[in-house]
């Protein structure tokens, strides 16, 4: 026999939930039960006293008072009926009369000494419950005053009657309330299978679509009805996080095939160099000046192209950068210093934020700006204004680089911050990881960029660092 933690979870759920329905069915049928018969043997208790108040009040509650022993007799016989048996006691517990005269009438149980005591003490509510010759019987003692509230007590009054009656009522309402248990327990077991069973099966379907996704079938999707639950919340993160994957595992293959594209290309001249000198081409020196030349530069192609990439895994694999507080309006002044010959073709204008202290790393910070700065001139005709500056946000500084130049199309802005990627336009010289780096270095300092453009109206590249 399995264990309850060897049982799977749908079976432990409905085996837990038949259990705490079973559980609840039965106290609320017990509790019912239990009210029901408390309250007919209470109706009957006080059914016997009202039928006995008038009774007594009509023998004792006389002037001069009566001798118990004169009127007991007549007392017990119209105390007793059909169905009622009556007895009168004396102060000592002795039987000073009975109302039985007929033998279709019933018996009345010996009286028990512990009730008859607390009735003689003038407690006038007290009722229990004998068995008579295999019978229960229901016994009220009502005691015998000589006006109402007097505290001079003449005797007892005991009344009994049959239960036979009661539990024929109750063994009904019993039976019905089995049954109700019955039907609630198989229509809510049935219930709770179906919903427990139709939410499982969007668990099982999502561990299918986990397989297929595992073997490589980034389209598949979870459908779940009921996204508000957890269930469907659960759904919704999980497709959430396959659109991330299906998007990372895009990128990945398109920097594969970028950068292998991009490697290609040197080394392809590296060997058509190479398969020219062993050609011969050797002993013309010219020639042989010109191929290593052309050698040269792309093998510091290659070198360039393999700085970035380490440039950029460092990026991704570790935050740990060297903050340090920079004075901004000091730093870029000595930014356009450093840049002064580079821009030296475009009106160049410098907008200056309020005097603030950032903490940053200034290598990077300054290889960021290099960076936009590079991919500004490179699409920006000469004679175009180029401006540089910061403005101060509530918790941020946002450092921007625009120009006026050809821009970029709508449908490359997702993209342009991918590695390797260089738009319609392949520009000379360019390697496309330019502005990843960018991406990269800036996140590394917690903080975010965004860029606006219009095609033939020029770019802004805006980069938001925290201040603290």
């Amino acid at each position: 026999m399995k264990r309850w933690h060897q049982l799977r979870l749908r079976t432990r759920l409905i085996l837990l939930y038949l259990g705490l329905l079973t559980f609840s069915v039965t106290i609320i049928g017990g509790y019912s039960y239990w009210n029901v018969r408390n309250l007919l043997v209470g109706s009957t208790a006080n059914h016997l006293r009202a039928r006995a108040k008038p009774i007594i009040e009509r023998y004792l509650f006389r002037q001069p008072p009566p001798l118990l022993n004169t009127v007991a007799h007549n007392l017990a016989c119209d105390l007793t009926s059909r169905n009622t048996a009556a007895v009168i006691l004396d102060t000592a517990g002795a039987l000073v009369a009975s109302g039985k005269r007929l033998p279709e009438e019933p018996d009345a149980p010996p009286p028990r000494r512990e009730f008859l005591r607390r009735a003689l003490a003038g407690e006038n509510e007290v009722t229990y419950q004998d068995t008579l010759n295999g019978e229960h019987v229901l016994v009220v003692l009502i005691p015998l005053r000589i006006a109402p509230g007097s505290h001079t007590i003449l005797g007892v009054a005991q009344i009994s009657t049959s239960l036979q009656p009661i539990r024929e009522i109750l063994v009904n309402h019993g039976m019905m309330l089995l049954l109700v248990v019955l039907i609630v327990l198989l229509v809510g077991g049935e219930l709770g299978f179906t919903l427990i069973s139709s939410n499982f099966r969007y668990l099982k379907q999502m561990a299918h679509t986990c397989q297929q996704i595992a073997r490589g079938e980034l389209s598949r999707r979870v459908e779940y009805p009921n996204s508000g639950d957890e269930i469907g919340v659960l759904a919704e993160a999980f497709n959430h996080m396959v659109d991330r994957l299906e998007k990372l595992v895009a990128t990945q293959k398109r920097f594969v095939a970028n950068a292998a594209h991009e490697l290609r290309t040197p080394l392809t001249v590296l060997r058509g160099s190479l398969e020219v000198l062993m050609r011969g081409s050797q002993d013309d020196p010219n020639a042989v000046a010109r191929l290593t030349r052309g050698m040269y530069q792309q093998v510091q192609k290659l070198i360039q192209l393999c700085e970035q990439l380490l440039g950029l895994s460092r990026l991704e694999s570790s935050r740990n950068i060297q903050k340090q507080p920079v004075e901004l309006e000091l730093f870029f002044r000595e930014f356009l210093q450093q840049t002064r010959t580079l821009v030296q073709r475009h009106p160049f204008r410098f907008l200056a934020g309020p005097a603030l202290i950032l903490p940053a790393d200034p290598d990077m910070l300054n290889r960021i700006l290099l960076n936009l700065l590079d991919n500004a001139l490179r699409h920006t005709p000469e004679g175009e204004e180029i401006a540089v500056g910061w403005k101060l946000h509530q918790n941020s500084v946002e450092i921007f680089l625009s120009d006026r130049g050809e821009g970029i199309p709508p449908e490359e802005l997702p993209y342009i911050f991918e590695p390797f990627y260089q738009g319609k336009k392949h520009p000379a010289g360019g390697t496309g990881l330019g502005l990843a780096l960018v991406k990269a270095m800036v996140e590394a300092h917690g903080g975010t960029i965004r860029v606006e453009s219009q095609p033939g109206k020029g770019t802004t590249f805006s980069v938001n660092l925290p201040l603290n």
